[in-house]
């Protein structure tokens, strides 16, 4: 994702144990985008 969306920093792509809906939201934020949206970007990964 850091290669497609410069903007997104180590931190944004931080993923804690059990605060996976935190990195939605984080990724949400910051690409402007819908949850649904930004799921869609990681499975595509």
């Amino acid at each position: 994702l850091k290669q497609k969306f410069a903007i997104l920093t180590d931190n944004d792509l931080l993923l804690e144990e059990g605060k996976h809906d935190e990195l939605l939201g984080r990724l949400q934020i910051k690409l402007g985008k819908t949850k649904a949206e930004v799921e869609k970007l990681i499975s595509e990964l």
